[in-house]
């Protein structure tokens, strides 16, 4: 086990990196333009990539020693953030104080590149679980990995609010740098064996995105477990365009950047429980309970302008995200041969991952142009007001609940189709 701890260690600095850049960039670009369509909209870009890129990142796991490929992530997230870092010292700063602006796009889109590297090591991770840890105990090592997710989301949240407020954006960047610099050393003296297993007749890396669906849909219920899973994700791109206007409405980004990072202990808390627990004799059932809790959540946690309420819930949301990911991992684990694990689970995240850049995309102007005028000064301030609030952040906060409703329904209906029947019996 100790290559895997190892490999571990390596992601928690290349996530920490990443996630840290990924939060700055949208937390400074949300006060210096006061835009939440452009927030919606990095949300949309970040998403959409990672949903198109799945696809054939997938295909590079499977086609290569999963060292070289997480070296290969870390050195396109390094290229990126220090192209960003010299895009914003040679342009003016008042570039970067509209919207509308071309080199704040130019700037945003590089450095949301170099986080979205990361994502190739995202999709190498279950695989190398598969390589190291035996299956008995692949429940409890997904469950290690969200405890490495976590931490990152946690030191991350920290000092990415910190760092926009008292430090700058550039001087982010060069952190960026030089926290990925780190994780390139270190993984360069890891040493990890294994044997490459590739399809004898699929000697190169394509996208081969018919002989995949093929594998899936040989696992009875597996495509409904994808497209479940993609509904969720489509509602959730609710809550990635807008909680960072919500809560930076709420606190100051100092505060609002700590919070985060005192929250993401929920991941730890989380990860360390599957880690030692596992996931029980049905991680289907699991996944699913754990699901039905977080919608009655996000009903709750908006309910009233409370930054204490947000906080609560928010906890208890990241504690069961570990726990809901460990199980759809453990599963794919169990019923897909090694040499396809890396292509279905690029393909379960493209598919999963491509609903919510339509719903972040989209529900910025929805946000903008109805649900905050609606609890503002249009009818929703004089009917929900006295009781539910009004303003900006009132506007938000009713569209938080009325998806969490929609969340809700959605999976008692799929708790009651064939496709999660057929998931109980095999895994």
């Amino acid at each position: 086990m100790k290559p895997f701890y190892a490999i571990l260690i390596n992601s928690i600095v290349a996530g920490i990196t990443n996630t840290f850049v990924w939060f700055a960039v949208t937390f400074w670009v949300y006060l210096e333009t006061r835009s939440v369509l452009a927030t919606s909209w990095m949300a949309g870009i970040y998403i959409g990539t990672v949903a198109v890129s799945g696809f054939y990142l997938g295909s590079l796991v499977d086609h290569y020693k999963k060292k070289q490929v997480m070296m290969l992530s870390s050195i396109g997230s390094l290229v990126c953030f220090a192209l960003a870092g010299g895009v914003y010292a040679i342009t003016p700063p008042e570039a970067f104080r509209h919207a509308g602006s071309p080199m704040l796009w130019v700037f945003i889109v590089l450095a949301l590149m170099g986080a979205l590297s990361g994502n190739l090591r995202y999709i190498t991770l279950p695989t190398v679980v598969t390589i190291l840890v035996p299956e008995e105990k692949r429940d409890k090592a997904n469950g290690m990995v969200g405890t490495a997710n976590g931490t990152a989301f946690l030191v991350a949240s920290v000092f990415s609010g910190l760092a926009i407020g008292l430090l700058g954006i550039f001087w982010t960047m060069a952190a960026a740098v030089c926290g990925t610099l780190l994780c390139i050393l270190h993984l360069w003296f890891v040493k990890m064996e294994e044997t490459l297993h590739v399809e004898s007749h699929d000697d190169k890396p394509r996208l081969d995105v018919k002989g995949t669906i093929r594998i899936v849909r040989q696992i009875p219920g597996l495509f409904g477990l994808i497209f479940f899973n993609t509904f969720n994700n489509f509602l959730g791109g609710v809550f990635m365009a807008l909680m960072d206007p919500y809560g930076l409405s709420l606190v100051s980004v100092e505060v609002w950047g700590t919070l985060w990072g005192v929250l993401s202990l929920g991941f730890i808390v989380g990860g360390i429980t599957i880690s030692k627990t596992g996931l029980g004799k049905q991680p289907v059932r699991t996944l699913f309970t754990c699901n039905i809790v977080m919608w009655i959540i996000c009903i709750f946690f908006a309910l009233q302008a409370s930054i204490v309420l947000l906080a609560v819930g928010m906890f208890a949301y990241l504690c069961l995200i570990p726990v809901v990911e460990a199980a759809e991992q453990t599963i794919i684990q169990k019923v897909i041969p090694l040499e396809r694990q890396g292509r279905v689970f690029g393909f379960a995240q493209s598919i999963e991952q491509a609903a919510s850049p339509l719903t972040a995309i989209m529900i910025g102007p929805v946000a903008h142009f109805f649900f905050i005028p609606f609890m503002t000064t249009g009818q929703g301030a004089d009917i929900l007001g006295p009781w539910f609030g009004t303003g900006l952040d009132r506007g938000i906060a009713l569209l938080f609940t009325l998806t969490g409703f929609v969340g809700l329904m959605v999976t008692l209906i799929a708790k009651r189709t064939k496709a999660y029947s057929h998931l109980l019996k095999i895994a």
